[in-house]
């Protein structure tokens, strides 16, 4: 959970390279360091904190060069410091820069430590330096030596490598974690993502599982995992610069909260043009979605959530058995083979290393038919799926995930329909009813993002408090589990989430007048146990506050606060409940001061297992 930058051009590559790493920080951000060729040899500067500091740094240095690799650091092996801070050096100045996991680093480690490789971090990276190195000095040839050390390591990685004597040459490689080529007039660059190289191309190629890639100021050459040259597409990026940019925002996360009735509409629009098509997943969906008998879906954190809300709506709508699975369990344990179930992975990366691996995992065990639900289309998981979905939520770069969440729900909910009306358990009337729903959305969500000064009120009583508990019951559940995340994640807040019900089974022992208790009680079905539940609450002197509907006749009183959303919006309440917890989540970690985007221990991107 890293973020990589390269660059090989004809100018000072160095604000290249630390302005990409700015807009990868989301990815990891307790160290990060930059390794540039100047006229005067290799000059590596790293340091222990934000990129901001690093900048710093590189200017004091004056480090310039034509030829560089960067690096912002998540860390897993070995604690946060200049000395695990990559690139790592190994002899002749070989630096590399490294995101993934070497599964068999000890090994590796002793093996090098005989030849006489000295190490000087605690890292799995720095085996990679000297193992490159040792098939170098053998040819002298980077690009080779790559080729022939990437076979020895295990795990997952992206690497880049650089070495002075090859004063032209920009070698990476990657398995199971993104890297991706940008393709510009005599200048070339290498990335995690495609955000860090939006200021100087759009012009973007995808490594595959295995490839490595020779770059120099001309061109580039790719060889895959059997060591054969191949030709990859170049792809023209969707994205616009301007998507990195705060612009009047104080946060991303902020900017991204108040983008979701743009990213839903985008998100939708290829149903409300088309009606609940098949097609719109792929060119085989309707066959395959027409021998499906159950579904599985597999994801991890707030993707995970969007599955739980999917769950009710394709059992109640589409009347298949359903199951969501947390991917990271379920490649670990024993599961009953059905070639006609449909595994659907959601992950806004698409490079999710958990949910990846849980895909692969099924698709061993013989389910053919796969779906992505995913926000990036190039992404790991969307190649490795057979069908997909794409939410078009845009970049999304703080941590705490918003806008991608509310589309996963638009396009499972368009996932729902599609399978109820090709299984014919849909009349005419209950698409058309759907379709509406879903065209009404949007203008809700904007509608809902109006509270915020309400919400932000609530945040001032939630700053001083430990612990929070919030309640939900049905679809809603699954909301007051994200709510609970995502005040957690920012907020530092102790927090967690129950089905109301569940309350008199354990959770009461803990409430009293220092621990809020938040409520999510739309106008359904449930609102009357939800009720009695929270008269529960009420009792044993706790204070509530209640997310209602404007027609569910909930009632402001001491102890009781009620902020009124707008009248039910039946089967997708849940896409608007969830925003306003979003916003508490935000307020409240204003009013404690917590880095919003870039919370404590997380990165945006879980690329490792």
């Amino acid at each position: 959970m890293c973020g990589i930058v390269g660059a090989i051009a004809q100018r000072n590559v160095v604000p290249i390279l630390l302005e990409g790493l700015k807009r990868l920080e989301y990815r990891g951000y307790d160290s990060a360091g930059i390794a540039v060729l100047t006229d005067h040899g290799l000059k590596r500067v790293r340091s222990v904190g934000r990129v901001a500091q690093l900048s710093s740094d590189a200017r004091e240095n004056n480090v310039k060069g034509h030829l560089g690799i960067a690096h912002t650091r998540w860390a897993t092996h070995g604690a946060p410091s200049e000395r695990n801070a990559h690139p790592h050096i190994s002899l002749d100045d070989l630096s590399v820069v490294h995101n993934g996991i070497i599964e068999n680093h000890e090994s590796l480690r002793s093996e090098l430590q005989a030849e006489g490789y000295v190490f000087t971090s605690d890292t799995d990276t720095e085996v990679i330096a000297h193992l490159v190195h040792s098939f170098w000095k053998k040819e002298h040839d980077l690009g080779r030596a790559v080729r022939q050390a990437v076979p020895r390591l295990h795990g997952a990685y992206a690497i880049a490598c650089i070495i002075p004597s090859e004063p032209n040459r920009l070698i990476c490689a990657r398995k199971g974690s993104p890297l991706l080529l940008g393709v510009g007039i005599e200048e070339h660059f290498v990335a995690s993502d495609a955000s860090a190289l939006l200021p100087v191309t759009q012009k973007m190629v995808y490594l595959e599982e295995g490839d490595v890639a020779d770059i120099n100021l001309m061109g580039y050459r790719v060889f895959d995992r059997d060591d054969h040259e191949v030709s990859r597409h170049v792809h023209l990026s969707e994205l616009s610069n301007e998507t990195a940019e705060l612009g009047p925002y104080r946060h991303f996360m902020q900017k991204e909260i108040a983008e979701q009735p743009r990213a839903i509409g985008d998100t939708i629009e290829g149903t409300l043009q088309r009606g609940f098509a098949p097609d719109l997943f792929g060119a085989e969906a309707a066959t395959i979605f027409k021998d499906v008998d159950s579904v599985t879906i597999l994801a991890c954190g707030t993707s995970f959530y969007a599955g739980l809300v999917a769950r009710y709506w394709i059992e109640s709508i589409a009347q298949l058995p359903c199951s969501a699975e947390v991917a990271s369990e379920y490649r670990y344990r024993d599961t009953v083979r059905n070639p006609n179930t449909l595994i659907v992975t959601i992950s806004q990366s698409g490079e999710t290393a958990d949910t990846l691996a849980a895909l692969k995992h099924a698709q061993s065990q013989g389910h053919s038919k796969s779906l992505a639900i995913c926000n990036v289309p190039e992404s790991a998981i969307v190649r490795a799926s057979g069908l997909c979905y794409l939410t078009r939520a845009g970049m999304e770069i703080g941590v705490a995930s918003t806008k991608a969440f509310t589309t996963q729900l638009a396009a499972l909910f368009t996932l729902t329909v599609t399978l109820a009306k090709s299984r014919g358990a849909l009349s005419k009337e209950q698409e058309a009813e759907y379709l509406d729903a879903l065209r009404r959305l949007p203008a809700k969500a904007q509608h809902v993002l109006n509270l915020e000064p309400q919400i932000a009120g609530w945040a001032e009583r939630f700053a001083d408090k430990d612990h929070a508990l919030f309640l939900g019951r049905g679809v809603h559940y699954p909301i007051a589990l994200e709510g609970s995340l995502k005040l957690k994640e920012i907020s530092y807040i102790h927090a967690e989430a129950y089905p109301a019900g569940e309350l008199k089974h354990g959770p009461l022992a803990l409430v009293d007048a220092n621990m809020p208790v938040i409520a999510i009680a739309p106008n359904d079905a449930l609102l009357e146990k939800l009720k009695s539940n929270l008269q529960e609450v009420k009792a044993r002197g706790g204070e509530l506050y209640v997310l209602a509907d404007n027609d569910s006749h909930f009632k402001a009183e001491p102890g009781v606060h009620v902020i009124r959303m707008p009248d039910h919006e039946g089967i997708l309440s849940p896409v608007l409940h969830v925003i306003p917890l979003q916003l508490l989540a935000y307020h409240t970690a204003l009013q404690k001061g917590t880095d919003v985007d870039k919370p404590r221990n997380l990165a945006k991107s879980v690329t490792v297992e």
